[in-house]
């Protein structure tokens, strides 16, 4: 149950690299190691972490595509029982009925998976111009607290934020592969997504260079108050830490002065005006 006590969440900016599931399995495992020895209970890796984002085919992608069964799914939980965390990693999942692929992020536990989200906004850029568009958005109710996912682009969305907002997240998770020309996500986009729902917002980029795409890093942990927590630099691997303070981030409302200067920028829609959001 959760007791609104505040949660640390450690922020994982690595360096995957294309198509060596192994290494990259090895790098999640030691950088889940050690976020736990600081304290995190849930630890985020970028988009496509185990699996690396720029390819050039569906065929291609398809060789470091997991599907649920996959003995590493089991792998992460036994490290999650160890180390007694939850972890949210970016992969390349094919399902096992279509064969299709996903561009999706597996949320883990020390008790087995606790879900997957599968990208619902897709850019035409690496991976994503070979995988399906998912269809729901999900919210993962963990013991210290209430997380929705976004991945990378769909965060330019604010539909989506609010959509899993008015659902009761504390925490929006967004695993991301920004490269040069993304800018705008790290510079304002995640504090104005933090800010307009009142939520936590925690962003894991990665950094490097696959296959001629740079990677610009700057992964960050802002408060509901638009705030940054934490912030990474644009070339190194590096984990950020925050704490998350559930009490806040139910707390919609903000009275600076009763009566005389108060804001609900959740509280006070007007789903009457929007109805053209529904088409």
């Amino acid at each position: 149950m959760n007791t609104l006590n505040p949660f640390r969440v450690g922020v994982a900016q690595i360096d995957p690299i294309q198509g060596a599931v192994e290494q990259n399995t090895a790098a999640i495992v030691h950088r889940m190691a050690e976020a736990a020895l600081d304290g995190a209970q849930l630890v985020i890796f970028p988009e496509c972490a185990l699996s690396g984002y720029v390819y050039d085919s569906a065929a291609e992608a398809s060789k470091t595509a997991i599907t649920r069964d996959n003995p590493l799914i089991a792998l992460f939980a036994d490290h999650c029982i160890r180390l007694n965390v939850y972890a949210v990693i970016g992969l390349i999942e094919r399902d096992d009925a279509t064969a299709a692929l996903y561009n999706s992020a597996l949320v883990v536990g020390p008790s087995g998976p606790v879900g997957w989200y599968r990208k619902t906004h897709l850019p035409v850029l690496g991976i994503d111009r070979y995988v399906e568009k998912g269809d729901t958005l999900p919210v993962f109710d963990l013991p210290f607290g209430r997380i929705g996912v976004l991945i990378c682009y769909d965060m330019r969305f604010p539909e989506a934020a609010r959509s899993l907002t008015l659902r009761g997240i504390d925490l929006l998770v967004v695993p991301t592969n920004w490269p040069v020309g993304a800018e705008s996500a790290p510079e304002f986009l995640t504090r104005a997504r933090a800010w307009e729902n009142r939520v936590y917002l925690a962003a894991c980029n990665r950094v490097g260079v696959e296959r001629g795409v740079r990677f610009i890093g700057r992964s960050q942990i802002v408060s509901p108050d638009g705030v940054f927590l934490a912030q990474a630099d644009a070339i190194g691997e590096t984990i950020l830490y925050a704490d998350v303070d559930v009490r806040q981030a139910r707390q919609k409302k903000l009275v600076y002065e009763p009566g005389i200067f108060e804001l609900d920028p959740v509280g006070g829609r007007r789903p009457d005006l929007y109805t053209d959001l529904s088409a």
